[in-house]
């Protein structure tokens, strides 16, 4: 177990460091639903990785990352434009 915790934090780590590197580069946009959820993922490994190892206040830090990458993924969700079904007889 502890090294399926260990792997999942360095993809979370690696993730969050990719987004970053990505939005600072201009090569993607940080107010996008990729960015968002790259780093709502990378803050729930973290955060598993953090409690598993009792680093609670990293831990308690990825949790907050994670409320609000999830808020900032839920909103983009329900704002983003649904495509129309036209009924034809």
């Amino acid at each position: 177990m502890s090294v399926f915790v260990n792997v999942l934090g360095w993809i979370g780590a690696g993730l969050m460091l990719y987004g970053y590197a990505m939005v600072s580069a201009s090569r993607m946009a940080g107010d996008g639903m990729p960015y968002q959820t790259i780093n709502l993922v990378g803050a729930v490994a973290l955060m598993i990785n953090t409690a598993y190892h009792s680093a609670w206040p990293s831990a308690i830090l990825n949790v907050v990352w994670g409320v609000i990458g999830l808020a900032a993924v839920t909103r983009m969700a329900r704002t983003r434009p649904r495509k129309k079904t036209v009924n034809t007889p």
